[in-house]
């Protein structure tokens, strides 16, 4: 209602404001939100870390490079150099400008792909599979961090953003979307696909399995505002609020806002 779009209106980052989602322009801005965001900066490093630590627990002896997709504003590279970053924009800090449906690797050359908030931007998720089916090694995989959808997370995530709804019953996984648009996304996509229709996943691209859910992230996120509201808390706050996460964990189940998932595919 008027209430929530007058309170979205004056948390909005100032740095994001007037900016169309879909350009480089708002890409840079994010960039520069994550590099003045104690909090925020510290999250995505744990992000990195975990998407790190899970490809050597799944995808362990598999050859082939790491890739990561979507980079956008994201600092991965810095953390593991060894990772190739690519983007649907052509931005002066990634490596390669692709899309997530027809990347630009030969046949079972890759070991893992990682994803931070970019399966919900696609608009067509089954190329995106097909392609995964193609390109990953047998025993590699993708590790995506996706928006979660346990009880405060639909409450949050129907009221969060102007450019991006959250409809879980929507029937089909496509989205109508301009080529390389950011806004008219669907946040509930990972429930729809892993959840809901897992079933369909598993009989379409009987290659892919689910390995891993895990509900995670609640406080850094919120208090962060993310890459496009304003900080809560000052940057100095960012030990206590992990600690305040880290005791609050046994409640992910229903306070969590993001969740992990790894899709392998198969030896």
């Amino acid at each position: 209602g008027p209430m929530i779009r007058a309170l979205r209106n004056c948390l909005i980052e100032p740095a994001v404001r007037n900016l169309d989602p879909d350009s480089a322009r708002f890409t840079v801005a994010h960039r520069d939100v994550l590099r003045q965001k104690a909090i925020l900066r510290r999250l995505f490093v744990r992000f990195y870390h975990e998407c790190r630590a899970l490809d050597e627990q799944w995808f362990r002896d598999c050859p082939g490079l790491r890739l990561e997709i979507g980079s956008g504003s994201s600092f991965f590279k810095e953390v593991f150099p060894d990772v190739v970053t690519s983007d649907l924009k052509p931005l002066p800090f990634v490596d390669l400008v692709a899309r997530a449906e027809s990347l630009p690797f030969d046949d079972g050359s890759v070991r893992a792909i990682y994803a931070i908030n970019v399966f919900h931007h696609l608009p067509q998720p089954r190329l995106f599979f097909g392609e995964l089916q193609r390109v990953l090694h047998a025993g590699g995989g993708v590790v995506m961090i996706e928006p979660y959808y346990g009880l405060f997370a639909r409450m949050l995530f129907k009221r969060l953003h102007a450019s991006e709804g959250f409809d879980m019953v929507v029937p089909q996984w496509e989205t109508e979307q301009a080529l390389g648009a950011m806004s008219n996304a669907n946040q509930a996509l990972s429930y729809i696909v892993f959840t809901r229709d897992r079933e369909i996943l598993r009989r379409e691209f009987p290659q892919l399995e689910v390995s891993l859910d895990r509900p995670h992230t609640q406080l850094s996120y919120i208090l962060s505002g993310g890459l496009n509201f304003r900080q809560l808390v000052p940057n100095w706050a960012a030990p206590a609020v992990e600690l305040a996460e880290w005791l609050l964990s046994p409640l992910n189940p229903l306070l969590a806002i993001q969740h992990t998932i790894v899709l392998r595919k198969k030896t």
